[in-house]
């Protein structure tokens, strides 16, 4: 991954009340680098089973190239996005929850 786990949690923190937390969100996602974007739109596509954790060089690069779209908009159109990151993380071998209850 070429996010750091924390900001993963961030993210879903944020996306559980996105009619609440809307504003930060889109602020947070647009202060990412370029890799950490793809990187959150890949494990998004890992956890909702687009992709398998063992394609993550393939889902990431898909995301680079196809990234046409705001990725705060784009991850926001994604009604189970907390869960899909979540999922993506577990595949990837990172503990969610863990990284979740530090930010708490």
């Amino acid at each position: 991954m070429r996010i750091n786990a924390d900001k993963v949690a961030e993210v879903i923190i944020l996306a559980r009340d996105m009619a609440r937390n809307r504003g930060q969100f889109e602020s947070f996602i647009t202060g990412l680098r370029d890799e950490e974007k793809a990187s959150l739109v890949a494990i998004m596509w890992i956890g909702r089973d687009s992709f398998d954790a063992s394609e993550w060089d393939e889902a990431f690069e898909t995301a680079l190239d196809e990234a046409t779209t705001p990725t705060q908009d784009y991850l926001r159109g994604s009604p189970h996005l907390a869960d899909h990151l979540e999922n993506g993380l577990d595949a990837l071998g990172v503990s969610a929850s863990s990284e979740e209850d530090e930010l708490y």
